[in-house]
């Protein structure tokens, strides 16, 4: 089962992303710094169009004339060309839409993304599909290296693999309707603790941006001169320090609290209750956190005891103009509050909690917490939340938001309404809007997003639902491999399915009715074992297809049997070498099988779901579209599979396995050395993903699909165990190898006839 805090924010604003584990790629950087040299050149509305609702850039015909001729190619959409439109996007993106000290920070180097719904740094996360690292280049950091999918699914997929739920939050009424529809959760609602005597006042609109924070300064200068508390709701860091600099030029003295300033989190918190407290804080001070009328002494009680400190005359007088004096006056006060009886902090506690009493008796008569909103939110719920931090337990409190047409929820939704309205009444720059039917408005404009967003949620989860059937194979699959002790007779019942099918390709009839058919299934036979002479009669034709079927599956099954014989009887012979076994090897070429091309498989699916949706033009339902395709997809990846363990186990055992022992030089006596090849053998198995082999038909088709749908550099991860398998081969040749001759024929018709 599971429990969940604050159960709006994870379910619901969380889970438009994916859970992304990740796995560092290989692809050079060097093309992000380049598009971000190139971006600024393209000019918006011109080059290129930004759909803000979306968050997306698509290239008009001069842009993708004009990147054609950054790049020097003739056709950007050429299969070698297709990933310059992503690299250009992407630039775009990052230049036009994601805003520093908004979306993200940098920090020590460092692209750190800020989460829009509570203001927190994310550390570890990262933008996928090479934004991230378009936005490093951007910013001039060092660009990492673009990762790739290991393994994915929803946030709604993952908390319905538990099958008890449930949650507790302040604001999930509004999002009742989704909560059954995805997770057969219903909402109950319990009555609050005290009754709520908050007053939330109307918005107040303003033309500009600029006139909303003169007013909102304005505010809190007469509220502070009063001595109530005032928290200031932003939403993002830039706006947070903007707003920070107007008041510091108006002597109010204030904190701030944002993603750059989060190590001060319970100090700032703690005494933003206090009178003629002013907190500017992004959406960090909203969700699930209590400000204590009068403050909490407790929250801040390093800063108390710092303070009593400074004030010991010896301390006060110490001077600080150089580095050397900060540090040693910085040791001094250390030193002084480790000094410092339990009593004497005891009391000192005491007395703060006796001021703090008296503050909140003060800060009551005033009128309780004020809070001022600068921007409406895409959630109502946000807003409720940071309304929500005056007026706790009964306590008094008021709210007001203060908007501008330039907002960015006005903006996309409710701006050119609102302008008539304010047009209509002759309306100044600086003077306020305030009416019930704008703010019917603003909620509408609400309302609108938050079901564009409910969509895009209900998409992600329909279209994982998909995936989440072929995860739950495919993972029943691994786990499996991992908790079986041997899985040797599945190993020899995939070689007979792949001989079989080879045999079925190559001669389709009952009967061989044409040389090169039987060539061709030698030829490919030859990469897995070799077939001596002897097995075939001097008549090709007199061949049977189901006689020559069971020959070349007895031959394999032998040739693989007798190869892992010899292994294994190596490893028992010198136990303390740690040569792999048969089995050994089995399960290790499986899982890292099924990791690799389930990867592949991750990434043509979301190559695949990118495009799917232009079936709708034929009359055709994406989502059902994106099922067959990918039900068809996963077949090929089952067929794969089975071909690639076969494969790589089939060539491994090509090698013959040995000790040789090298004798000590007669006038030395030490202990005689072993020399194994156990060290190519253990690298066939650690280099598994850098090693070559051909792909099998069901591969080439599903990478096919991946290129046509734009997919790149699926080709990049391979399949192991062949280099060491080549290294210890021995030097015979197969009738349908080339001569070694150099004459260009196959060894059969040459020197071997």
């Amino acid at each position: 089962y599971a429990i969940v805090d604050e159960v709006d924010n994870i379910l619901i604003d969380e889970a438009r992303t994916p859970l992304i584990i990740s796995g560092q790629g290989q692809e050079s950087t060097d093309m992000y710094v380049q598009f971000a040299r190139w971006a600024p050149r393209l000019k918006h509305e011109v080059d290129y169009t930004v759909e803000e609702k979306t968050r997306t850039v698509i290239l008009t015909e001069a842009g993708i004339d004009k990147l054609e001729q950054l790049a020097g190619v003739k056709n950007i959409y050429d299969e070698n060309n297709l990933d310059l439109t992503r690299y250009m996007e992407n630039a775009i993106k990052a230049q036009i839409i994601f805003k520093r000290d908004k979306d993200y920070i940098v920090k020590d180097g460092e692209v750190i993304i800020v989460d829009e719904f509570t203001g927190r740094q994310m550390p570890g996360r990262r933008y996928s599909e090479g934004l991230h690292q378009a936005i490093e280049a951007k910013e001039g950091v060092k660009v990492q290296r673009e990762n790739h999918t290991l393994a994915t699914i929803t946030y709604q997929n993952f908390f319905r693999l538990y099958k008890k739920l449930a949650g507790m939050t302040g604001t999930a009424l509004t999002e009742a309707e989704e909560m059954h529809k995805i997770y057969k959760l219903d909402v109950m609602v319990i009555p609050t603790h005290k009754p709520m005597i908050r007053q939330d006042l109307p918005d107040l609109i303003y033309r500009t941006t600029e006139a909303k924070f003169n007013a909102v300064v304005e505010e809190i200068k007469t509220l502070h001169e009063t001595g109530v508390p005032i928290l200031v709701g932003t939403t993002s860091v830039e706006n947070s320090e903007y707003l920070s600099e107007k008041l510091d030029r108006q002597g109010v003295d204030h904190h701030v609290l944002n993603a750059k300033h989060h190590a001060r989190e319970a100090q700032v918190v703690a005494q933003a209750g206090r009178s003629r407290a002013v907190t500017i804080a992004t959406n960090m001070a909203g969700r699930g956190t209590d400000i204590l009328l009068g403050g909490n002494p407790e929250g801040y009680f390093d800063s108390i005891l710092r303070k009593e400190a400074e004030q010991v005359s010896y301390i006060r007088e110490m001077p600080a103009h150089t580095e050397d004096e900060q540090a040693d006056k910085e040791e001094a006060i250390q030193q002084y509050i480790e000094n410092m009886t339990d009593k004497e902090k005891d009391d000192l506690l005491q007395q703060k909690v006796r001021e703090c009493e008296e503050d909140h008796k003060r800060v009551v008569a005033l009128g309780g917490l004020h809070i001022i909103g600068t921007e409406r939110h895409e959630s109502r719920r946000i807003d409720k939340q940071l309304r929500g931090r005056a007026g706790r337990q009964g306590d008094p409190g008021q709210s007001r938001f203060f908007l501008a047409l330039d907002d960015e929820l006005m903006r996309r939704f409710a701006a050119d309404r609102v302008a008539k309205v304010m047009e209509m009444v002759g309306m100044e720059e600086d003077m306020p809007l305030e009416s019930s039917m704008v703010s019917r408005f603003i909620e509408q404009a609400q309302t609108k997003v938050e079901g564009y967003n409910f969509d895009i949620r209900k998409n992600v989860v329909d279209y994982d639902d998909v995936i989440a059937k072929q995860r739950q194979v495919i993972y029943a699959d691994r786990r499996a491999v991992l908790e079986r002790a041997d899985m040797h007779e599945r190993v020899l019942g995939m070689m007979r399915a792949e001989v079989n099918k080879l045999v079925d390709a190559c001669i389709p009839g009952t009967v061989i009715t044409e040389e090169e058919q039987l060539e061709k299934l030698l030829t490919m036979m030859e990469a897995w074992v070799h077939v001596p002479e002897d097995v075939l009669p001097e008549n090709i034709h007199a061949i049977r297809r189901e006689d020559l079927r069971s020959k070349l599956v007895e031959l394999t099954i032998e040739h693989y049997e007798e190869s892992g014989a010899k292994l294994d009887e190596l490893a028992e012979q010198n136990p303390g070498i740690g040569i792999p076994t048969i089995r050994d090897f089995e399960r290790s070429i499986t899982l890292q099988v099924v990791d690799r091309l389930w990867m592949d498989h991750i990434d043509a699916l979301d190559v695949m779901r990118a495009s799917i949706h232009f079936r709708s033009i034929g009359q055709r339902d994406p989502l059902v579209e994106f099922k067959n395709e990918a039900f068809r997809m996963f077949d090929e990846l089952k067929a794969a599979i089975q071909y690639h363990i076969v494969s790589e186990l089939l060539k491994l055992m090509r090698g013959e396995f040995s000790i040789r022992v090298q004798q000590p030089a007669p006038q030395r006596k030490a202990p005689r050395k072993l020399r194994t090849n156990a060290d190519d053998l253990a690298r066939a198995i650690g280099q598994a993903k850098s090693d070559t082999v051909e792909d099998s038909p069901a591969a080439k088709s599903s990478r096919r699909n991946g290129a046509s749908s734009g997919q790149r550099g699926q080709n990049g991860r391979t399949s192991g165990g062949t280099q060491a398998a080549r290294a210890s081969t021995p030097g015979r040749i197969g009738r349908n190898d080339p001569c070694p001759c150099g004459s260009g024929k196959k060894y059969k018709k040459c020197h071997g006839a």
